[in-house]
């Protein structure tokens, strides 16, 4: 093997040219001996193991532990260091980021490399995400620790095809990203698309982490659909990669992004599974029609209660009696974004008090607003339900977007009527056809429609049923049974 620096001395210097002597508390430089032959120590306190380190160092004071007759200090190294994890580094850059990840460094008398893996990154527990609960099911989740997140879906796919591929991107952070997907189950084209656009990020740090990723992968720029799909839960990610897709893990965060998805996927839930194949196909369809309903039904009622001449007598009900002073499509703006700005400040309001203020925003305010006739009753029913529709969306992203295009379709129809709720329609429509991200459809199966993979949007059939994977996956082997 090559020698990294001409002597410890050497790499001590380089260490400080890095960090600056003494500038930085975090970065140790320590002169240690392993045995009988002097080292030179470095890592970042904070993100090594120091009790596992201790360990170590302790063990190898003594000269028991090495073969007097070996005089090369790499052999020496690499023969009887007391640990699973040691790796020569040939590289100086390299070198740096292995101990900027959290790695320990050792350098030889003779300037030989070496880094040993105790990273200790400080963290919480795994633990089920707020987003995505369920009634029955697994309560543990992805963490902000890469390692811990292979881990948990190594612990559930125990397959020697299961691969996690480890890019490093960006100049400043040097964010470690890992690729997880079945060998033979996803699609080689699908995974080169993917590591071309990692070797092509340059950019200094993805501080944003899985959604800077998501926008430097897609070039999604002011594309509101979301382009992946999101999770928290490591029985989800598994599922996925069972059904051919690939997962991209972020380091320091607790999301996974899951490649290629369409528009349906954004819909589905873990609960649904839980439950018996009937029940959660019952819970499918309540969850497709509201979010349908979530889109068009404030439009819709906006455009009936205006144009009365649309409504049968049997609906005649329909609209407000008086308006008010207020034009009916101000008091809608106004209680729809009203109840987006009481959905942010909830996220932002500590836990114990969120609720209260829900309940005073809910009740005091509405019934206020009521009785002082700033709305109409109607109004604020509708908007409720519009925005009972939203929440029951499990993708955050897709819920909010789906907000910005009832807005659309609502000051769409406002201008022209009844023309302008069908021409924004179609032209939704239109849209989220033209979309492909990664070359996939993204109303796939209802566009193209496969009638037999629609079928299964629709409808939770039985885990015995024998369903292949995607076609949009695009795998080797669609075959799920062996």
């Amino acid at each position: 093997m090559e020698k990294l620096f001409k002597s410890m001395k050497d790499g001590e210097d380089w260490f400080n040219k890095c960090f600056g002597k003494d500038e930085t508390f975090d970065a140790m430089a320590r002169s240690i001996h392993l045995w009988d032959m002097p080292a030179l120590l470095l890592y970042i306190n904070g993100l090594v193991d120091g009790d596992s380190l201790l360990s170590l160092l302790t063990e190898m004071q003594g000269k028991d532990g090495w073969d007097g007759e070996i005089r090369d200090d790499s052999e020496r190294f690499l023969t009887f260091f007391p640990y699973h994890s040691v790796e020569a580094v040939k590289d100086q850059d390299d070198m740096l980021t292995s101990i900027l990840s959290g790695q320990a460094a050792f350098i030889t008398p003779s300037g030989y490399a070496f880094v040993i893996d105790v990273r200790s990154y400080p963290g919480r527990q795994p633990e089920e995400p707020d987003t995505e609960k369920v009634i029955r099911g697994a309560r543990d989740g992805f963490t902000e620790n890469i390692i811990t997140n292979t881990a948990l879906v190594r612990r559930r796919l125990r397959t020697e095809d299961l691969r996690f591929q480890m890019h490093r991107t960006t100049v400043n952070g040097k964010t470690d990203v890992a690729i997880a997907f079945i060998q033979g189950a996803a699609s080689e084209e699908h995974l080169a698309y993917i590591r071309e656009r990692l070797d092509k990020i340059v950019h200094d740090g993805l501080t944003m982490t899985d959604k800077s990723l998501e926008e430097f992968l897609f070039k999604q720029r002011f594309h509101p659909m979301p382009f992946v799909r999101f999770t928290e839960r490591p029985d989800i990610c598994a599922a996925h990669l069972l059904e051919g897709h690939i997962a991209i893990m972020v380091d320091t965060s607790p999301s996974v992004i899951l490649v290629p998805v369409s528009l349906f996927h954004h819909l589905q839930h873990a609960e649904e599974y839980r439950q018996a194949p009937l029940i959660g196909t019952f819970v499918r369809l309540i969850r497709f029609v509201g979010a349908g309903l979530s889109l068009v039904l404030l439009p819709f009622w906006y455009l009936l209660a205006t144009k009365q001449h649309y409504l049968p007598d049997y609906l005649s009900y329909i609209g407000p009696n008086d308006i008010g002073e207020i034009p009916l499509l101000i008091q809608i703006l106004m209680a729809d974004i009203g109840i987006e700005v009481l959905r942010m400040a909830a996220i932002h309001t500590p836990t114990p008090m969120s609720t209260a203020m829900g309940l005073v925003a809910a009740i005091v305010i509405g019934q206020v607003a009521i009785d002082v006739g700033l709305f109409t009753p109607e109004v604020v029913l509708y908007v409720a339900v519009s925005a009972i529709f939203t929440f029951a969306i499990p993708s955050f992203e897709l819920s909010i977007t789906t907000k910005v295009f009832r807005i659309c379709i609502l000051l769409s129809t406002a201008i022209l009527g009844a023309p302008g709720f069908f021409m924004s329609v179609a032209v939704l429509f239109y849209y989220l056809c033209s979309l492909k991200p990664m070359g996939v459809p993204y109303l796939w199966p209802a566009v193209p429609f496969f009638p037999r993979a629609m079928m299964r949007v629709l409808i939770r059939f039985p885990m015995t049923a024998d369903a292949p994977r995607p076609y949009i996956t695009d795998a080797p082997e669609r075959d799920r049974i062996k």
